[in-house]
């Protein structure tokens, strides 16, 4: 089986070199790497409440998934990691605009995230 790197400038690469891809292909899945609210020409954080970072990560996710070959109308499995639970309702206003249809399975958890600006970070896993 074989086990394919997907990289683009269309998305925050690996924060400060760290060992991680921004996705992986393999055995007819994309593994996307957890997104927080980067701006891909800036480097940083978005301003902003959960609802403008949502957006910016579901972006950037959409980006990853489109060199991969793929789409957000492909992902089986998300995680959301949230700075604070409380700002479910909000992350998920916008969450919803992103996953139209057959929404994929989803976890949401309460996580320190590794960036004190990040207040949401969000995996994927879709079918190439």
């Amino acid at each position: 089986m074989s086990r394919d790197v997907v990289r683009t400038e269309a998305a925050p690469a690996p924060f400060q070199g760290a060992p991680y891809s921004q996705a992986i292909k393999a055995g007819g899945f994309v593994f996307a790497a957890g997104q927080i609210a980067r701006d891909p020409a800036t480097n940083k954080v978005v301003e902003g409440d959960v609802k403008a970072q949502t957006e910016r990560v579901l972006k950037n996710l959409a980006a990853v998934l489109t060199a991969a070959g793929t789409s957000l109308d492909r992902a089986v499995k998300t995680t959301v990691f949230l700075r604070n639970i409380g700002d479910f309702q909000a992350m998920n206003e916008v969450y919803a605009k992103f996953f139209t249809g057959a929404p994929p399975a989803r976890s949401t958890v309460q996580a320190v995230l590794p960036n004190e600006a990040a207040l949401v970070e969000i995996d994927v896993i879709a079918l190439e």
